[in-house]
Parts: structure tokens; sequence; C-alpha cells
């Protein structure tokens, strides 16, 4: 019973946790690096609009705002800034009113004439990845480099690195002969999951639809899960054999019968005469 009451209780301890929301950093244009000047726009793509994400950053010199008029413009989950500049540059992530935070994304916004396009996110193991160094104006014949060694110079300025392993992970940034080296950037690079494959768009859909009615039901399971297990926990009590036994009779009682039997015994004896 109380094994069974157990279960109950972290089935209920499940839903809750279950009902944690998250959400993901965009960002547009979609690099870590950028112009001085240039504006971006970042979006708390979130699970439940109800949770209140907010575009939150820790700067370079070590102060940590949610998005204010001071640097940014708010509307709802997002985050406008029309003008970067070089103290703009920092990790910038999605911060609930619960106190919750999302994965982060490291920007550098440069003065210089030079940028390296990279990946925003990790990447996978196995994918193919593309480097760009630019300027302003155009793409020009650039060294990449990785940890501070030369990998290999292209004259188009793209650079791509196939079939992405975790020795690859590292520190790049690019240098062009007329325009001077970009910012570095850190690539970061993840294993690939090893579950099964995801199934057809139409299950997913209906997958997608249960668990945004368990989310909307979350609280009202919960609070009946626990009820549930409660009333179920509860002892019934048990119920004890009752036996009948008979008392031995008193002394009068023994005397009346004995009477009862002489007097029996005299009107049977006068009956026979």
């Amino acid at each position: 019973m109380e094994e069974t009451c157990l279960l109950r209780l972290l089935f209920v301890t499940s839903l809750l946790s279950g009902c944690t929301h998250q959400a993901s950093l965009k960002i547009s244009p979609h690099r870590s690096q950028l112009f001085v000047g240039e504006s971006v726009s970042l979006r708390c793509e979130e699970d439940d609009s109800s949770d209140g994400w907010t575009v939150t950053r820790s700067t370079s010199g070590g102060t940590r705002t949610k998005c204010v008029a001071d640097w940014g413009r708010k509307d709802g989950s997002s985050c406008v800034i029309s003008f970067m500049r070089t103290w703009d540059s920092g990790v910038y992530w999605c911060e609930s009113t619960g106190g919750a935070a999302s994965s982060s994304i490291n920007i550098t916004v440069t003065g210089g004439a030079v940028i390296l396009q990279s990946p925003v996110l990790p990447v996978m193991e196995g994918d193919d990845v593309t480097l760009t160094c630019t300027t302003k104006t155009s793409n020009l014949s650039a060294a990449f480099y990785k940890d501070g060694s030369v990998i290999r110079t292209e004259p188009t300025g793209h650079m791509t690195i196939q079939n992405v392993s975790r020795s690859d992970e590292g520190l790049y940034k690019c240098n062009t002969s007329r325009d001077g080296e970009s910012p570095p950037s850190w690539i970061a690079v993840t294993g690939k999951p090893t579950t099964a494959p995801p199934p057809d768009s139409t299950l997913l859909h209906l997958v997608f639809r249960l668990l945004l009615h368990l989310v909307v039901f979350c609280p009202y399971c919960i609070s009946t899960g626990i009820m549930v297990s409660l009333y179920r926990c509860r002892s019934t009590g048990n119920y004890l054999p009752v036996s009948m036994e008979m008392a031995p009779p008193t002394q009068a009682e023994q005397g009346l019968a004995d009477e009862y039997d002489d007097v029996m015994a005299a009107v049977t004896t006068e009956h026979h005469l």
C-alpha cells in the first residue's frame, strides 16, 4: 500500500515538473558579430507567453539589465536595438518572471571593417559549417584562423568545414590583407542525439496538441492527482471478528433451575401414581 501511494505521488510530481516552460533566443540578422550602427532584433520564442519572457543581457562592463529604453525597445517578448555600439557587446539571453533562463548568445560589436559570420548556436557533429569573412560592402579574399593558427586562405572569403567533429570546436577569426581582421568567435560543437527518428508530421502535430492541452490543464491535473492520492492513501481501518460467548449462570439462576427440576420431578411422580 505504501509503495503504491509513493508511486502515485511521484507521478504527480512528474506532472508538476512537466509544466515548466522554456524559451529560446533568436537574433536577426542571424550572426553573432555586428558592425557599429547596425540594427538587431532579439526575440524570445517561448512555450507559454504567460511566463513573461524578457531579453536580458550582461555587457563587458559587468552591467546586467533587462531590455529597457536606454539600450533597447521592448515589444512583448522582443527587444530591438536600433543602433549597436561597441559597449553593447556581451551575453544575451531570455529570462522569465519566475527566474528561468534560456540558452545565451554572445554578441560582439566591432568598430572595425571586417566581421566573421559564423553559427550563433552550437553546431551538430556531422554537419557542414560555412564561415564568411565580410566587410560592410563585400566579401574579400581572406585567411581563416582557429585558435590563433592559420587554417587556409580562401579567395572568395568563404570557408566550409565539412562533417564537423568535436576537434573543430574552438576560437575562429578571419583576416583580409586590405581591411584587417575580424573579432574572434567561439564555435561550439554538440553530439548528435541518440533518440529514435522523429514521427511524421501528422503524428507530431497530434503530440503537440496533446502536450498543449496538458499544459493548459496542468494545474487541474496536479490538484486532482494530489487529492486522489491522499484519498487512496488514507487508512480505511480494520474490523475485528466478533464472537458470541455465553457467560456461566449465576448462583441465583442455578438455584431457580434446580427448583424447576424438583417441581417437574414431583409432577411427573404424581401423574404416574
